[in-house]
């Protein structure tokens, strides 16, 4: 199965090596990210197995505009019409106006390393060599807690790239951080709350100081975009990731 419930109306899809989060409030579904591009099936069969339509989705919700976060939203949209909404600083990321990604060439000065490689295999069998754009994406309708299933609370955390947001979900006591912090990664050593390697991100510095948006946060659970759930609470998280930064 690659899907599994968090919380209380709150799952966890499991994409190639990324995660993504779906919220519902009766029939109607928020999701936040969309995987690859060709990880589009696995949310599709997610959303029936849980007894619901794709046309469901009320909206999707974008961290940031990277190949493994923004791959499904092109296709909801011109399928069943699904809106997505991410930062206004995002925006021209996602639309494809700018790029602030990691290289393909990036990744095979790596390449040498197995898990690395087996990791790059994957992700090229996703469609990790294909440009992908979502032309259609909007800013965030209004600012706080946007009016979709989850209530979720948009959390500005720059720097893995310009425009990187976090998302609090106050009834689930729950943060999806997309990748302002991870619990682990196909190319990192290390498990438990960390950045990304420095090549995956717009600005490492920006994204140590990101880490303070959480702070002042309250939630035990932790959904980030790869690596475990984790159940310590946001600020521990966020404190070991800053600590693991700061001292590497």
């Amino acid at each position: 199965m690659r899907y599994y419930q968090v919380a209380d109306d709150v799952f966890c899809i499991r994409g190639t090596d990324v995660n993504m989060v779906l919220a519902r409030d009766g029939e109607a579904l928020t999701l936040i990210d969309a995987g690859w591009l060709k990880d589009a099936g696995v949310i599709e069969q997610s959303i029936r197995a849980l007894g619901h339509r794709p046309e469901d989705i009320v909206a999707v919700l974008l961290s940031h505009a990277h190949l493994d976060h923004i791959g499904a939203l092109r296709h909801l949209h011109e399928r069943y019409g699904t809106p997505a909404y991410t930062a206004t600083a995002e925006v021209g990321h996602a639309r494809g106006e700018y790029h602030e990604q990691a290289t393909p060439l990036d990744v095979i000065r790596r390449a040498w390393k197995p898990r690395t490689l087996a990791w790059a295999v994957r992700i090229a069998a996703a469609g990790g060599l294909r440009e992908n754009s979502a032309p259609h994406i909007q800013p965030f309708p209004e600012s706080g807690a946007l009016d979709v299933p989850g209530g979720p609370v948009p959390i500005s955390c720059a720097g893995h790239t310009s425009g990187h947001s976090a998302f609090h979900l106050p009834g689930a006591g729950l943060v999806a951080t997309g990748d302002a912090l991870v619990t682990a990664h196909p190319t990192s050593n290390i498990a438990g709350p960390q950045l990304l390697p420095d090549f995956f991100n717009h600005s490492t510095r920006d994204a140590i100081d990101g880490l303070a948006a959480f702070d002042s946060v309250e939630a035990d659970l932790v959904v980030p975009g790869h690596g475990p759930v984790w159940k310590e609470g946001i600020r521990r998280a966020a404190e070991i990731a800053r600590e693991r930064a700061v001292g590497s």
